[in-house]
């Protein structure tokens, strides 16, 4: 059974109307994806290769965890309950910025969030995740350019970066 999604307009604002996600991808129509960048307590970033199963992008690598959000969920809520399902852990992710994301298979508004996680707390599941490892950042920046991440990978990573420093 296909997800059901809130269409935004291009401020992020809720329209009312409910349609499924395949529809949503297929029209172009804007609506919300939550991910979460996930950091271990040394400071490195959560890289995982996603399943040959799942209907998007199998086999590429991703930086982040996530996925739409579900009708009635806000962008927190949406974050919080993929950690669990493609995880299995239980976290609260914070949400630091949300923007227009015009790259993948249509554009969609992104809310990026953090969390900390615990390698032992974790049990990904299989039918989403084929492969995860531990990256600092330098390592990340060289994975990037060198191995084959989801659209959406690089542009939410370079504005997490960018919203992480201080600016002088």
């Amino acid at each position: 059974m296909d997800e059901l999604v809130e269409r935004v307009d291009d401020q992020d604002r809720l329209l009312g109307m409910v349609v499924s996600r395949r529809r949503a991808i297929r029209e172009g129509w804007l609506h919300r994806v939550a991910v979460t960048v996930c950091r271990d307590d040394r400071g490195r970033i959560l890289v995982h290769r996603r399943s040959e199963q799942v209907s998007r992008f199998p086999g590429f690598y991703e930086v982040e965890i996530g996925g739409a959000a579900n009708v009635g969920e806000s962008y927190e809520q949406a974050a919080t309950r993929e950690l669990a399902e493609e995880l299995g852990i239980r976290a609260t992710p914070r949400l630091l910025f949300t923007f227009l994301n015009r790259r993948g298979l249509s554009p969609h508004w992104l809310g990026v969030h953090e969390a900390v996680v615990s390698e032992d707390a974790m049990v990904p599941d299989p039918d989403e995740v084929a492969w995860h490892g531990w990256l600092t950042e330098p390592e990340l920046r060289s994975a990037l350019l060198e191995w084959c991440f989801t659209p959406d990978s690089n542009e939410a990573f370079t504005r997490y970066l960018a919203f992480r420093t201080p600016q002088s």
